[in-house]
């Protein structure tokens, strides 16, 4: 996959002018954080559970090494297989070898944004197999030749009519106007191939250390055939995705279904430990883990940095981001994207190429807010600032003039005096701008937000409002 993140800027203007991305994006978001809130709201302590998750990954990935060790022994004593793969060129490497080895020519795969991260189909494609994606929105943009735009939702900036037109052009049938009607299409489409696939690919939710499983979460049962119906599943995973019991899983079980699509539990959830055992009608025959860090250990060995290990991929910070609910995934030019995507990137390809991405946030916090495992996101935003900053090579260096309107924004802000001036006077400033309790037509640069975003500022300041809450 291409990889076009020193494109934001660019990519963005683009995406703001695409009149059929703003009105998915704006029905999507509007959609999903009602569904969302109202999952959470069903449980008794949320905010205690967010915080078990966090715990849990946190204690993890402190004794990582341990147990990693641990799950390859469960796996390989369940008569499964396990592989290290050092980085995407080398688990690609892996599993064509597998695949080659066995006479494979046609796969069909499960939804994985690791496997998206290591392009993986175009790898295959090149050896001479045929790659199949089976969940619904993959196998859409699949069919337009795109990458995901969501870490669940990967086809969410498509229309219906945009699908059908696809449908029409890629396959050859008649126009379809009704969403069932496409998607039981879908489905008698992809059945045929997995009936006839030599090989299932998928990710990994959770890999638990304690027996060897591994868990996939999934709503349309593609997940299921993928890896029942050919005779070898290959699933892969990042380091970070163990989990050390059965009994953890149940704290996740309880997030990660409503933080990705607002409901209590996912229509399909998979334990998978090892093949098929004698007996058995379901099930591969051969059952291989590939375990990838991808520049992961580098990310583990940073204290300030680690945090971002712990993202369970349930997409949510993307939901509420007011910066990608406006330019949607494909302007942070690769795999992931939103918030997590803007401080994960840059961790793992060349900072070089990746620079923009941490100032792609207005530091809201709405990410933090709703992450199921608590992850301040903000925070490592401002490292990664911090760090692009201080070493140029990395990003691009800072003009004069930013040094100089930093400089002074500062120095007014350590001067409580200067602080208060400076309030009233931008409070008096904006009144030949204000309509009907709106900003508009602001004077450059301000402009630039302004064009695709309403400002109405407080009619008092928040030193007022304190104080009358205060007297009350």
């Amino acid at each position: 996959m291409e990889i076009r993140c020193d494109q934001f800027q660019e990519l963005s203007k683009k995406a703001l002018k695409d009149w059929h991305l703003q009105q998915a994006l704006q029905s999507f978001g509007t959609r999903i954080q009602a569904m969302r809130n109202s999952a959470f709201s069903l449980l008794d302590n949320p905010e205690g559970l967010r915080e078990q998750a966090h715990n849990i990954k946190k204690e993890t990935l402190e004794r990582l090494d341990e147990y990693l060790e641990h799950l390859e022994k469960k796996v390989i004593r369940t008569g499964g297989r396990v592989h290290w793969a050092r980085d995407a060129r080398h688990a690609r490497q892996l599993i064509e070898t597998i695949a080659l080895n066995k006479g494979v020519k046609t796969v069909v795969k499960g939804k994985s944004m690791v496997t998206e991260e290591i392009a993986l189909n175009e790898a295959l494609a090149d050896c001479g197999i045929e790659v199949s994606e089976t969940d619904l929105g993959e196998f859409i943009i699949q069919l337009a030749g795109e990458p995901p735009s969501h870490l669940v939702g990967p086809a969410i900036h498509k229309t219906k009519e945009q699908i059908a037109e696809l449908f029409s052009e890629k396959l050859g049938v008649r126009r379809m106007e009704d969403p069932q009607e496409m998607t039981m299409f879908a489905r008698k489409t992809l059945r045929k191939r997995f009936l006839e696939a030599d090989m299932g690919i998928t990710g990994v939710n959770f890999a638990v250390a304690e027996t060897g499983s591994i868990v996939l979460f999934e709503n349309e049962g593609n997940i299921r055939l993928s890896t029942t119906l050919p005779k070898i599943h290959v699933a892969i995973m990042g380091i970070e995705k163990v989990i050390p019991t059965l009994e953890d899983l149940n704290v996740f079980l309880k997030l990660l279904a409503r933080s990705t699509t607002g409901q209590k539990l996912s229509s399909y959830i998979s334990i998978i430990t090892g093949p098929k055992r004698d007996g058995e009608r379901d099930g591969a025959e051969e059952f291989h883990l590939i375990i990838l860090d991808n520049g992961r250990s580098r990310i583990l060995a940073d204290e300030e940095l680690r945090e971002t290990l712990y993202c369970i991929r349930c997409g949510a910070c993307l939901d509420f981001c007011p910066v990608y609910l406006k330019i949607g995934g494909h302007s942070y030019g690769w795999v992931y994207s939103g918030p997590i995507g803007s401080i994960l990137t840059p961790q793992l390809i060349n900072r070089k190429q990746a620079y923009l991405l941490p100032y792609a946030s207005t530091l809201c916090g709405a990410c933090a807010e709703v992450c199921p495992v608590k992850i301040n996101i903000p925070k490592i935003l401002l490292v990664l600032r911090k760090r692009l900053i201080e070493d140029p090579k990395w990003g691009k260096p800072t003009s004069m003039t930013e040094r100089v309107i930093f400089a002074l924004y500062a120095y007014i802000m350590r001067n409580r005096w200067l602080y208060e001036k400076a309030s009233r006077i931008a409070r008096i400033a904006q009144r030949p701008f204000m309509k009907k309790g709106v900003l508009k037509n602001l004077p450059p640069p301000l402009n630039r937000w302004n064009r695709h975003h309403e400002v109405a500022p407080l009619e008092k300041t928040f030193k007022q409002q304190w104080k009358e809450f205060s007297n009350k």
